[in-house]
């Protein structure tokens, strides 16, 4: 399977006054096409500043990010970010807040009719039929959640971005979430790099897991999660399986707490 992302040894140190932070540290990385990837490590040990490498919001400080066998030299409109806020625009319905790429940008030249087109198609795949003419302010949390996805699917990215998008919501909600995610990536062809600190939820989703070090980032461990698609995500966490990727991965994540580290 051929390559998407490619971070060739990586490394990228950010400075605030006179403390110098090494956030990365000569990370080799080939994300492959339409997979699933998690990434997961210590607080501070680069897995968003990898994001934002292959987003083009900055540049490595030495090494090279390629996307689609081109170095990333500016931001990279063949991806979508979703963070762990929605940063819908409260003063936008939500419908206008989805449509909001296709005003902007490359897509500014399409119809209107082609625009409401697509935003009901989102709409639909996230399960907000009948909400775009809502506020966010009238949505609930998980559902300001999937206008956020929505407005990220939108206009077709290869590549979809996600750092910690479920962090802050409780268990319920982020497991109704997790299943609308696999629902609508799997079978779609795209790829996707999630960034967690929740072990669970990455084996829960990837086909491949990264384990980072403590600051500065290294690679420690890449797993292979051969758990079968579709994922029942109620069932497949009392498999033995799964139980067998969690102790193994856990091993390599806690060498760093042994160290005093805290996961986020």
């Amino acid at each position: 399977m051929t390559a998407i992302v490619e971070f060739r040894n990586v490394s990228k140190v950010f400075f605030k006054g006179e403390t110098r932070m090494h956030a990365l540290r000569r990370v080799s990385l080939d994300v492959r096409r339409g997979e699933l990837l998690a990434i997961v490590g210590p607080s501070g040990c680069g897995k968003s500043t990898l994001l934002n490498l292959a987003a083009g919001l900055m540049e490595p400080g030495t090494g090279e990010v390629v996307y689609d066998g081109k170095p990333v030299k500016n931001v990279n409109t063949q991806v979508a970010y979703v963070t762990q806020k929605d940063n819908l625009l409260p003063w936008r319905t939500v419908g206008s807040n989805i449509a909001l790429p296709l005003e902007v940008g490359l897509h500014r030249g399409i119809t209107s009719h082609e625009r409401r087109s697509r935003t009901a198609k989102a709409l639909s795949m996230v399960g907000l039929e009948g909400f775009d003419r809502h506020y966010p302010s009238e949505l609930s949390g998980g559902m300001r959640k999937r206008a956020q996805l929505a407005r990220s699917l939108i206009y077709d990215p290869d590549t979809l971005l996600m750092d910690e998008p479920f962090g802050a919501l409780d268990a319920q909600l982020k497991l109704m979430l997790q299943s609308e995610l696999l629902k609508t990536w799997e079978g779609s062809g795209k790829t996707l790099i999630f960034v967690t600190h929740d072990l669970t939820e990455a084996i829960s989703l990837a086909d491949r897991i990264v384990v980072m070090s403590a600051r500065p980032g290294t690679i420690r461990q890449i797993a292979e999660i051969k758990l079968p698609r579709p994922r029942d995500l109620l069932t497949i966490r009392f498999s033995p399986q799964f139980g067998h990727y969690f102790e193994y991965l856990w091993q390599a994540l806690k060498q760093d707490f042994d160290k005093g580290e805290e996961m986020r």
